[in-house]
């Protein structure tokens, strides 16, 4: 079933922040952190599980499309998300430039398709059997039983990614009651399916 949100706003800004004062904690950030090398910090990022989505636009010069396992929630009023893009991406000119995409959530029977799109980009749409395009330019991708139009409300530039705010204007959801296909979920370089733990037990 397709929920229709509103879509009304003053648009899109990009790196436009709103600074919040913020408590004292006590917690101070030395100013040098040259102690923490990037192959450090990405191996502790490797212990983090998280979903897998695929965005997916229309460009001037065709479709196109990226796993992104950076999707969180961020408002339910206004329905804000956001997910991030590295700053060498070749999908980041076309991310740009677009006023909307489609942000898929995968199941585990489409971990095909999330090793696709993080591969060459000349190959992620090559097969036409796997998406067809909306009304609105954005192409789906067929098996897909929940994914959300958003129109793209910020582009923040913050370190060496783009973080980017969403608005969902459109929910598709065929998941009924109960999910049709666990999630595909992504840690430590390679794909899992979540597993129930039992209830607790007094």
């Amino acid at each position: 079933m397709d929920q229709i949100a509103p879509a009304t706003g003053s648009g899109r800004s990009v790196g436009e922040v709103t600074e919040v004062p913020r408590p004292d904690t006590g917690i101070r950030i030395p100013d040098d952190l040259s102690g923490i090398t990037a192959e450090q910090y990405r191996a502790s990022m490797r212990h983090y599980p998280s979903g897998v989505t695929i965005v997916t636009l229309g460009s001037a010069t065709g479709p196109v499309g990226f796993t992104a396992t950076s999707f969180a929630s961020l408002s339910l009023d206004p329905p804000l998300v956001s997910f991030n893009i590295s700053d060498t991406s070749s999908s980041l000119a076309a991310l740009t430039a677009a006023d909307s995409v489609v942000i898929h959530f995968l199941g585990e029977h489409q971990r095909h398709l999330a090793q696709r799109f993080a591969r060459s980009a000349a190959h992620r749409f090559s097969d036409p059997a796997l998406w067809s395009a909306l009304d609105t330019g954005e192409p789906v991708l067929h098996g897909t039983p929940l994914w959300l139009r958003t129109t793209v409300e910020q582009l923040i530039p913050i370190g060496d990614h783009t973080f980017v705010v969403g608005r969902v204007v459109r929910v598709h959801d065929d998941t009924d009651e109960e999910a049709s296909a666990a999630p595909l979920l992504y840690y430590n370089g390679r794909y899992y399916r979540p597993t129930p733990l039992a209830d607790d037990i007094d």
